[in-house]
């Protein structure tokens, strides 16, 4: 049976170039960075190294790069530190109606501990206004999040914009570029950006780490205490293969990005453009302002589920936007926020691309898709 991977938005295997440069952290070059012994000194060795290529991808300086575990654990850093160092001054923060969950429930636990949070709608596409963004901000505002570019419908905010109204107001901005980083061209200074998250595994690098980029001279708390480690923002001994492999990650996507992902955007537009040409289908978020690698679709008389698990058996692997696993059977909410009806959101499907996908690999779900709609809708309960 055919293997063919298109679900790159939830994550990308390892590249063999990443795994490669990490295996001689493992049992080689194992010292512990903290360490003063030679064995030490080398580890922090590579664990500079690795920042200083992860700090040059963004324009960023090297001592402004904080290595954590995991996205989520940068985005509740960057809400949870930023909001505790700087309460003094106000407890008002700013998100978008489409942020990733591990900012939407960060968002909600400070809300509990005596934070206000406004959540700025969106238009039909997904985008955020800035100028909703600045009506909102008031002298006890602290902080702005807004996604990058969404994880489910691949819309592309206008950060920049963003970014300037915020520095202008002397509020941080906060970015979660977890699926941009890598894909498109990102500069925290020409951007104004303060604080900025980003996921290796999302980058053909490992599990297991990710970075927050903390701007110099931002009032951050920290939320792991311990060793010191990271500038004293985030205690544990250091995970250097990952560390490693990540900055290599990001080596071979600074290089490679351009033409990747002027490549992403042809199979992707070709991709668009004729699952479109199915009845009763249309896309979700922007038409082109969108990452190179994602298109979010929704399908009349369909579960999303349905559709992942036929395809799943066709050796298509797909995601879905719908919740419908869960016991309240919620669709997405970005897809709620962005207008769809609930029938409509539970009925979507997004498919991503990446280095491994060929236009071979789109032809033959444009083959199978149309014959598995036809199927689902003619059992569909929704019909009637």
């Amino acid at each position: 049976m055919k293997k063919i991977y298109l679900d790159y938005a939830s994550t990308t295997p390892m590249d063999k170039r990443a795994l490669k440069a990490m295996a001689p952290y493992f049992s080689e070059k194992f010292g512990n960075t903290m360490s003063l012994h030679l064995f030490g000194q080398e580890a922090k060795i590579a664990l500079e190294e690795s920042r200083e290529k992860v700090a040059d991808l963004i324009g960023a300086k090297l001592d402004e790069i904080i290595f954590t575990s995991s996205a989520s654990e940068s985005n509740n850093l960057a809400l949870k530190g930023v909001a505790f160092a700087n309460k003094n001054k106000g407890k008002h923060i700013i998100i978008s109606s489409i942020e990733h969950p591990c900012i939407m429930e960060s968002a909600k636990w400070l809300e509990k501990q005596g934070f206000e949070i406004t959540k700025i709608p969106v238009d039909k596409y997904g985008v955020v206004s800035p100028k909703d963004i600045e009506k909102e901000i008031k002298p006890e505002t602290i902080l702005v999040s807004v996604i990058h570019a969404s994880n489910e419908i691949g819309t592309i905010q206008p950060i920049e914009e963003i970014g300037k109204i915020c520095r202008q107001k002397g509020v941080y901005f906060h970015t979660d570029a977890s699926q941009s980083l890598g894909k498109i061209p990102i500069n925290v200074e020409s951007m104004s950006i303060d604080l900025l998250t980003a996921s290796s595994h999302k980058m053909y690098g490992p599990k297991g780490v990710a970075l927050l980029y903390v701007k110099n001279g931002v009032k951050i708390e920290p939320i792991l205490h311990g060793g010191g480690q990271e500038n004293g923002l985030r205690s544990s001994t250091s995970n250097l293969p990952a560390i490693v492999g990540f900055a290599k990650a990001v080596e071979i996507c600074k290089k490679e990005m351009k033409t990747e992902s002027a490549r992403l955007i042809k199979l992707r537009d070709y991709l668009i453009k004729n699952i479109l040409k199915i009845e009763g289908v249309f896309l979700n978020g922007h038409l082109k302002k969108r990452l190179p690698n994602n298109a979010n679709f929704s399908f009349s008389f369909i579960e999303g589920e349905s559709l992942v698990i036929q395809l799943d058996l066709e050796g298509i692997a797909v995601s879905t936007g719908s919740a419908c696993s869960s016991a309240k059977l919620e669709p997405s909410y970005i897809l709620l926020a962005i207008g769809l009806r609930h029938e409509q959101a539970h009925g979507s499907l997004r498919i991503s691309l990446g280095r491994q996908t060929s236009k071979k690999d789109i032809d033959y779900l444009l083959k199978v898709l149309p014959k598995i709609i036809k199927q689902l809708r003619a059992i569909s309960p929704f019909r009637n």
